[in-house]
């Protein structure tokens, strides 16, 4: 069995226990989250993403299972990671290797989860929309996190094979990246959702029978011996194509740091696990970061850019921690200019 596959059976079952566990704590009963819980559940996700990004420092090389300088500067050339090996002293190469490797997994972290809060905007429309209750809002997250999992993995390792096989693709990316930060950055509109005319909604009720009401936690009910989906499932399905949408984003922006997909992979998911909470921690306050969405075009302009002056960039010496840099400012500046200037409030 393969180092990768190994690491990666590691990491998922290391997924499922943090999953079972989140079921088990704040599950037993639905409720509505508290702020103390969501901020427990935060600082819990955001530890567990540190403590990985320390075990990258130290066992990273065990990830592609590096034994010799040889394999070390296979790995480096393979997902171009941009350092100098030493080849006279292969202990200080590979700790050269294992910081990389961690910057650029939290790099890719921050930047999945600053671009979650856009994620979370759309979320509290949708829940808005459809009218659904606070304390079912957890059920929701957990089940479409679950999904979004499973989503991810597919795009980021068919997004990887597109790379290797047609570096080009990388452009393609960059510009898209650039497009969509313009948009976002000149988009005035607020977004709405109409429930009746949501694209999802009329394709579910093709396939599925539908019910017209809620009926508690329950995504399906049983009538007359017929099986119904109620609109909760509805919802769920919308918080599914929602994050897909967000992940055609997200997926590229991370391969601008880094062509490791297990690297993407890893802190795509620990960004994911932490939504449900920040979600918690941010939907009552959320529209008072009004600057935020202004920042995270710009973070993705940014980053388009970067994938498509990647070459330029590497020979004047920008690194990873510049870009990482770049993005906490981009961030920071948002937020802080959302407090310093609040948005004014039409009163009739």
């Amino acid at each position: 069995m393969s180092s990768e596959l190994l690491f990666s059976l590691g990491f998922l079952l290391f997924i499922v226990l943090v999953l079972a566990l989140d079921l088990g704590l704040f599950s037993k009963k639905d409720h509505v989250i508290s702020l103390k819980q969501a901020g427990i559940m935060s600082v819990i996700m955001i530890g567990l993403a540190l403590g990985f990004y320390f075990l990258l420092l130290t066992e990273g090389h065990q990830l592609h299972g590096i034994r010799d300088f040889a394999h070390l500067k296979e790995i480096v050339a393979s997902h171009q990671h941009h350092i100098t090996l030493n080849p006279n002293d292969f202990e200080a190469s590979l700790s050269m290797y294992r910081q990389n490797l961690g910057l650029e997994f939290l790099t890719g972290y921050v930047i999945e989860y600053a671009l979650s809060v856009d994620n979370i905007f759309v979320i509290v429309l949708i829940f808005s929309a459809f009218a659904v209750e606070e304390k079912y809002y957890h059920r929701v997250l957990f089940w479409g996190i679950l999904g979004a999992i499973i989503m991810r993995f597919i795009f980021i390792f068919v997004g990887a094979a597109l790379i290797a096989k047609f570096a080009w693709i990388l452009y393609v990316f960059g510009a898209f990246l650039v497009f969509t930060g313009i948009k976002m950055f000149f988009s005035k509109e607020e977004e709405k959702i109409d429930p009746e005319n949501h694209p999802v909604v009329k394709w579910a009720s093709k396939i599925f029978s539908i019910h017209p009401k809620y009926e508690g936690k329950n995504f399906f009910v049983k009538i007359n011996h017929k099986r119904y989906v109620t609109p909760l499932f509805l919802v769920l399905l919308i918080v599914e194509f929602t994050d897909l949408l967000f992940a055609v984003d997200s997926i590229p922006a991370i391969f601008a740091v880094t062509k490791d997909p297990y690297i993407v992979f890893f802190s795509n998911i620990f960004a994911i696990m932490g939504l449900r909470s920040m979600f918690f921690l941010l939907v009552n306050i959320i529209h008072k970061f009004h600057y935020l969405k202004t920042g995270l075009a710009v973070l993705l302009a940014f980053i388009g850019v970067k994938m498509l002056g990647h070459n330029y960039l590497e020979k004047i010496g920008f690194t990873t921690e510049h870009s990482l840099i770049v993005i906490l400012s981009i961030l920071v500046i948002s937020i802080v200019a959302s407090l310093v200037f609040p948005k004014k409030v039409a009163h009739q």
